[in-house]
């Protein structure tokens, strides 16, 4: 069967071949763009290929291993490079080619005439091939060289701009919080190959629970923190919102739809391991729905358009852990997959208000300040018209792509967490808040632009409101394909094809359940048209401008980000540089430094004695030899010793 998807190692080595033709070979600018969008689009195309192939065969054939070549041997430890193909690598990868498709033709019209673009393009081009190699790899080992390769990606990409002070330190400090994940990562990795003595998916999810009962716990918890990491939830989500100072189409790939999922797809292809351990599944559910309420209402306070898409983002990754906490594995990814149309659509098309106000405002306005925005429904109406379908979709309003993934995550808490869902359901109220305070402060009410500044405001070129049009089409009719049992039953196309995947994760019964599902399904969807409503009131009729509302009480705790940063800052970064610092004075400059200065000293001074036996007069030499004749002779005699 493997000899169907022989070609499959070619997918992940064109986006390679890519970077590698445009840091070594390429000096047109214009080309740059062109070879990247190739090289990802005939991966996409040989993606779509495959992913025909496997669905023509039976669900029971729907997992092929594709060995290239053997890796790593050294006694009982054996690793190759080898891919999976199965249900769930094979949506990961359409979304990661797909979507990473749509974002280089957007990127050649965003970033065409940066004088970098050749290497921005580079850089995107490998970030897809580390992705690749995370989702499609059949062993822990090569997931994580994945895993690390898009973090290396993120570190360069976020400070592509790396002559803005804030870009090279946003650049740093997601580094270094990754760092923390993955150092977990690693811990959870030796001890999978101590307990399982292999690191391939098979093997170690096909071992005796007996053999890992002892571990399971330790094991799946410090994956969870690697996920945690990876994919920014509540304590090491600091990373994300700083990470959008990088190019905003690095936004809609990397910290939208591709590299944050990742924590999320681990947890899912590592299922079995995570549904042995209750306690570390409770955990996970916890933390989702803390992490999609807290950083829903950060962004209820943001200024800046891309920020409140960042927390937006942590916030939609919170449903993401929700669902797998819950165990409702496929809905966890389908909104995953939704997720990435509509947020990649929304930060592209704030991308497309910010190239036009970049080319608008004067100096000291900020592009991507919504106080500095307003009526540009008229200038911009593509943009416009993308970006809503995207809001709505990710408020959850039927029928749009996040109705129907939201919903599941929703009736997953509800059946499971009924507390957990009350936090949800809060989140989402708060999502469709901010993602309208958004639409109503940037398009419409009067431009607080000056009429000179207004006048230059213009819709994006084709190359970038095209992918935009493809996008709010996905996020229209993407949901279709997860339709809910109770709208149609049968039509749950996505959780069938998932369904060889995850059949060892109990299902509902929910048959009995129909009419509670579609209580909750209508309520969430009330509650997500208050909160549209409630930002129409505020920010159209009463006609608020943020920028007039003085930031007391909560709205200033919200507005300074519950001040997270300032307490990491206080207990562990300053700590930390004080510590480092201690170092350097006394342990470097004191000890080190002070050893090694006293062994030059000491052997100076040795020199220094020592020199003077080498005068290069014959008459010292001479007595110098009669002396020692003596002393011998002395010796010799007994005169001088016994």
């Amino acid at each position: 069967m493997s000899e169907m998807f022989n070609y499959i190692w070619v997918i992940p080595a064109l986006p390679l071949i890519g970077a590698l033709i445009n840091i070594f070979f390429n000096r047109n600018h214009k080309v740059s763009g062109m070879i990247g969008c190739a090289t990802v689009g005939m991966a996409f195309f040989l993606v779509l290929i495959a992913f025909f192939q496997l669905i023509s065969l039976p669900d029971s054939e729907r997992s092929i291993n594709v060995v290239v070549y053997s890796w790593i041997t050294s006694g009982t430890f054996n690793v190759d490079v080898a891919f999976l193909i199965d249900p769930l690598s094979m949506i990961m990868m359409l979304v990661v080619t797909g979507v990473g498709f749509l974002i280089h033709i957007y990127s050649i019209g965003y970033m065409g005439k940066d004088p970098c673009c050749i290497r921005y393009f580079t850089y995107l081009n490998l970030f897809m091939f580390s992705m690749l190699l995370l989702v499609m790899g059949n062993n822990f080992l090569l997931m994580f060289v994945g895993w690390e390769g898009v973090g290396l990606c993120s570190y360069l990409l976020i400070g592509f701009w790396c002559e803005r002070e804030s870009a090279a330190n946003a650049g740093m400090k997601a580094f270094v919080v990754n760092r923390i994940g993955d150092f977990a990562f690693i811990i959870g990795m030796i001890f999978i190959f101590v307990y399982t003595g292999s690191l391939t998916y098979n093997e170690v999810f096909s071992t005796d629970p007996e053999i890992l009962a002892p571990v399971i716990t330790a094991i799946t918890l410090l994956l969870f923190i690697g996920a945690i990491g990876k994919s920014a939830q509540v304590p090491l989500h600091i990373w994300l919102p700083d990470a959008m100072e990088g190019p905003t189409p690095v936004s809609a790939l990397i910290h939208a739809a591709t590299m944050v999922t990742a924590g999320v797809y681990m947890i899912a292809r590592c299922h079995t391991l995570f549904m042995m351990s209750p306690t570390v599944m409770t955990v996970i559910a916890v933390i989702g729905a803390i992490t999609a309420i807290f950083a829903a209402s950060i962004g209820l306070t943001q200024y800046d358009i891309k920020r409140v898409l960042a927390y937006s983002t942590i916030s939609q990754l919170g449903f993401m852990f929700l669902a797998c906490g819950v165990g409702f594995f496929s809905a966890g990814v389908f909104h995953l997959v939704t997720h990435a149309f509509f947020k990649a659509l929304l930060f592209m098309g704030a991308g497309s208000v910010i190239h036009a106000m970049e080319h608008a405002v004067g100096d000291g306005k900020d592009p991507q300040d919504l106080r500095n925005m307003g009526g540009l429904k008229a200038k911009m109406p593509t943009t416009y018209k993308t970006m809503l379908i995207a809001a709505l979709a990710i408020s959850g309003i039927f029928p749009f792509a996040g109705f129907f993934s939201k919903d599941l995550i929703l009736w997953g808490a509800f059946a499971n967490f009924p507390a957990l869902w009350g936090l949800a359901v809060i989140a989402a109220f708060m999502t469709s808040f901010y993602m309208f305070r958004l639409i109503y402060l940037t398009f419409y009410g009067t431009s607080r632009l000056t009429s000179d500044e207004s006048i230059k405001i213009h819709e994006s070129p084709p190359s970038m409101t095209i992918p935009l049009i493809i996008l709010a089409v996905l996020s229209t009719i993407g949901g279709l394909i997860g339709v809910p049992h109770i709208l149609i039953h049968g039509l749950d196309q996505f959780g069938q094809f998932l369904s060889p995947v995850f059949i060892t994760v109990p299902e509902l019964a929910m048959d009995h359940m129909a009419i509670l599902e579609f209580g909750t399904m209508a309520l969430s969807l009330v509650i997500s048209l208050a909160g549209i409503i409630l930002a129409y009131v505020i920010y159209v009729n009463r006609k608020v401008v943020p920028g007039h509302i003085k930031p007391i009480g909560i709205h200033r705790i919200l507005l300074h980000r519950y001040y997270i940063d300032e307490i990491y800052g206080a207990i562990v970064v300053k700590p930390i540089e004080k510590m480092a610092w201690g170092l350097w004075r006394i342990v470097d400059n004191v000890i080190i430094d002070g050893i090694i200065t006293l062994g030059a000293v000491t052997i100076r001074g040795l020199g220094s004695l020592l020199r003077y036996s080498q005068t290069g007069i014959v008459q010292n030499y001479a007595l110098m030899m009669v002396i020692g004749a003596v002393f011998v002779i002395g010796y010799l005699t007994g005169f001088l010793g016994p």
